[in-house]
């Protein structure tokens, strides 16, 4: 059985701001970044223990093709990104939020 994912406020506007970045840099690329991050979503939420954690509870799943990690953390069967982070991102910027 699937997890259920719910993804908080913040972590839609790091998509929304990955999105239109590729997207300025070439039409459709932030399409394909989208198709990316979904690819991972996909993933985590058929087995998100697969993932390490990388601080206290918070787990995380990178993206292929694009420098991005997923961060989450799992809660019985509810998965919860708490942000979606270019890789050179200060860890700082998400542990906040957790």
């Amino acid at each position: 059985m699937a997890y259920s994912i719910t993804i908080r406020r913040e972590a839609e506007a790091d998509l929304l701001e990955a999105f239109k970045y590729y997207e300025s840099c070439r039409k459709n690329l932030g399409s394909d970044f989208l198709l990316c991050i979904e690819g991972s979503l996909s993933r985590i939420q058929k087995n998100p223990e697969q993932y390490q954690k990388v601080y206290r509870q918070v787990r995380r799943a990178l993206t292929p093709r694009f420098p991005f990690g997923v961060y989450y953390t799992v809660v019985d069967r509810k998965v919860v990104i708490v942000a979606v982070l270019h890789a050179r991102r200060s860890p700082e910027h998400w542990r906040k939020r957790s």
